[in-house]
């Protein structure tokens, strides 16, 4: 696989692709960055921007992670002092998942986010940004009902955060593009550069493939969870046998979120997938890329059962390390 192809590996858009294809020419240096707001354990939404940063590495990045303790604060996720001991352990976990200690640094939001250039530099983005755009981009990112006065600040200073860690780009799930194109946006109006952005895929709820998968609401699988728990899970996933499942009753797309763990969690870390099957039931099979198991699920060589069992160990694989740092 070239450079360019393992850095845009799985990614449901990259803006833009001249960019990236630049950045892909001698990545060697260049440094990308995700930030996570430390408000609990490690789930399969934050594994899922990690297999990205890890295919960054690997193509020659250097890995910024941004443990946004002030950004949590805002979101009403605790104290500091809470929000610095669940920081503490999320970086061992994202350690333990496989992210090179050697290539990554993990940096704390308050330790830049409180000076007084930053402070400047925030007052200057709220000049430039008006109240709606700023909604729109707290839109994906907001929890619960009410909209407070920090909701409106967060997505600002996520913008000046890809300034301020002096990254090469930014890389998050598709519910932080509208950060991504704020900052595109505006972040010129304070003579800085538009940054280049990668987003990953958002997987689809777990029991029904319709939605995405949260950790608030819903079933997710997180490092929190035993062996057992995971099978339980994926045993209860909705997995038809089509790549392209009947829509809902009232007309809304449902995936395949079996496919999507297989595709964005499991083949990027595992050179072949082994399916056990008793003799009986035509014996073992054995898949090099995503494309062949979807291909054989929906042709009905796959059965559903066997594809949830052997993505329920293949899962167990890549969490127990960081279990381990519970």
């Amino acid at each position: 696989m070239d450079t360019y192809d393992l850095i845009t590996r799985n990614a449901a858009e990259v803006v833009t692709e001249d960019e990236a294809e630049a950045l892909a020419e001698d990545p060697d240096g260049k440094r990308a960055y995700v930030g996570y707001e430390p408000s609990g354990v490690l789930h399969i939404g934050h594994m899922l921007t990690a297999n990205k940063l890890i295919d960054l590495q690997e193509a020659g990045f250097e890995v910024t992670v941004l443990l946004a303790d002030v950004h949590a604060y805002l979101n009403d996720k605790g104290t500091f002092e809470e929000i610095r001991e669940t920081a503490e352990r999320m970086q061992e976990q994202f350690i333990a998942y496989g992210l090179d200690e050697s290539q990554t640094e993990f940096v704390y939001g308050s330790t830049y986010q409180m000076d007084e250039d930053y402070e400047l530099d925030l007052h200057a983005l709220q000049v430039e940004t008006t109240l709606n755009r700023a909604q729109r981009a707290m839109a994906e990112i907001q929890s619960g009902e009410t909209a407070k006065v920090s909701h409106v600040v967060y997505p600002l200073m996520q913008a000046l955060d890809i300034e301020y860690l002096d990254v090469d780009l930014a890389v998050g799930g598709m519910d932080q593009r509208k950060v991504h194109m704020l900052a595109r946006e505006n972040l010129p109006e304070l003579g800085y550069d538009s940054p280049t952005s990668l987003h990953t895929h958002i997987l689809a709820d777990l029991e029904t493939g319709i939605g995405k998968m949260s950790s608030s609401s819903g079933v997710t699988i997180s490092m929190e969870d035993t062996t057992a728990d995971i099978e339980e899970k994926v045993n209860a996933a909705y997995c038809p046998r089509t790549r392209d499942p009947d829509p809902t009753d009232d007309g809304e797309e449902r995936e395949n979120p079996v496919l999507e763990v297989f595709q964005y969690h499991v083949f990027p870390r595992f050179e072949t997938v082994v399916v056990e099957r008793p003799d009986e039931y035509g014996g073992d099979l054995e898949y090099g890329e995503y494309e062949a198991l979807a291909a054989d699920l929906e042709g009905g060589e796959l059965h559903p059962a066997d594809a949830k069992s052997a993505l329920a160990e293949y899962l167990d694989r890549l969490i127990e390390p960081g279990r381990r740092k519970l």
